[in-house]
């Protein structure tokens, strides 16, 4: 684990897809007034958090666990949410230079209201988004095109961060995934993987990370409520035949499974204690298993790396939390070590 964590800062990484604001309203309930104009409850923000989201949330999380460079490949708009989406990026250290901004769009913002208890605590209230709700322009997408086409063959692996579910809508659109199929095929050497809420089922000659429900749900085209883990495998091994490449299946508390067409090996979820968060879990396995391939790793290792970085992150609770290289060490001597 540590030959694995110490190879990280000599790794790039492009991270492609939507990039969402998560702009995070603290509202002090005491403070609450009515509107003379509506008659309606006016509610006092008292504290903002601008934080990226989606594949910014992704590309933070490559660098706290020790990547070397992270490039932004997506699309802002030309609006105060881009900017600040934008400084929160640079902050944390990402290459914004395959950015494409336009002001035909929006930039997606995840807008939440946390309402603040007297000792503290957070609530999050009614959230408001925005998204941009019609298909993508040719002009737009062919700006997308030339960016990921310029920088794939300078990378060692490539994040595809497919969050938006509207087809068209988002970055990820039908042709820019045909176009990451056409570089997967090129460049057979880089680690290309693919984390989708609701086409994974659609990608080919890339890694896909499914959640126990999306592997069901791309095979059998019905969503289950529940999912045993051996039907959960059974799906993600006709996934990974299907593709062409491996397939990590997660599986909730139970871990992750990492499978070929011709089986899985599943590794189980490191355990914890106490409350959890679970918002921004499926990033942080994301770049686990990421990093972990990059740096020459074993499937059932890039696994293994994805169940530490996420029971870290877990316990961080309302935020989408990060790991460090330094917490990830700690936390496999605590569990693994003799």
């Amino acid at each position: 684990m540590r030959e694995i964590l110490d190879r990280l800062p000599a790794i790039s990484v492009a991270v492609v897809g939507d990039y969402f604001l998560d702009k995070y309203l603290i509202v002090d309930p005491t403070l609450t007034e009515i509107s003379r104009e509506t008659g309606k409850e006016v509610y006092q923000v008292v504290a903002i958090r601008p934080s990226p989201g989606a594949a910014g949330n992704v590309c933070g999380n490559l660098l706290t666990l020790g990547v070397g460079t992270v490039y932004a490949v997506g699309l802002l708009g030309d609006d105060g949410q881009g900017y600040e989406l934008t400084q929160a990026l640079t902050q944390r250290g990402v290459t914004l230079d395959y950015l494409v901004r336009s002001a035909d769009v929006f930039t997606p913002t995840y807008t939440k209201p946390m309402e603040r208890a007297a000792d503290g605590t957070e609530e999050e209230m009614n959230r408001f988004d925005i998204k941009n709700l019609q298909p993508l322009s040719p002009k737009i997408q062919a700006a997308l095109l030339e960016q990921l086409r310029e920088i794939v063959p300078d990378v060692d692996g490539v994040i595809v961060a497919d969050q938006q579910e509207e087809r068209n809508c988002g970055v990820i659109t039908d042709q820019v995934r045909l176009a990451l199929v056409e570089l997967a095929e090129t460049y057979p050497d880089k680690v290309f993987l693919v984390d989708s809420r609701a086409r994974i089922g659609e990608f080919r000659s890339l890694i896909i990370k499914p959640n126990q429900y999306e592997a069901v749900l791309a095979i059998e085209g019905q969503p289950r409520a529940t999912v045993p883990r051996a039907r959960a495998e059974e799906c993600a091994r006709q996934l990974a035949d299907r593709t062409g490449q491996p397939v990590f299946v997660t599986l909730g508390e139970e871990g992750i499974s990492a499978c070929t067409a011709e089986g899985c090996t599943h590794v189980p979820a490191i355990p914890v204690r106490g409350e959890i968060d679970i918002v921004g879990a499926g990033d942080t396995t994301v770049v686990g298993i990421v990093c972990a391939l990059c740096a020459g790793a074993s499937l059932p290792e890039a696994a293994l790396l994805g169940n530490l970085v996420a029971s870290i992150t877990i316990q961080q609770l309302g935020t989408t939390g990060t790991g460090t290289s330094q917490q990830v060490l700690a936390q496999f001597q605590q569990h693994f070590a003799s």
